[in-house]
């Protein structure tokens, strides 16, 4: 599966992957963590997003900004 991630490296681990991955985000991440969107889901359905309505909320690490803030 990882190989996938990695730009078809044979035998490509998670470790591998990861650093693929992290060159796509705008943070210096390779993933977002599962609790990351649980995170937000938890706090759209709190009283501090009451007004919050008809939003696209991304949590992808900046993967979908239009501008990557180089890093390394």
């Amino acid at each position: 599966m990882y190989e996938l991630f990695s730009g078809g490296v044979p035998g490509a681990d998670r470790a591998t992957a990861a650093a693929s991955m992290q060159g796509m985000h705008a943070l210096p991440i390779s993933w977002v963590e599962p609790a990351d969107i649980a995170n937000a889901v938890a706090w759209l359905a709190s009283d501090e997003a009451r007004y919050v309505t008809g939003v696209a909320l991304p949590v992808d690490g900046g993967m979908t900004a239009p501008y990557k803030i180089p890093h390394g």
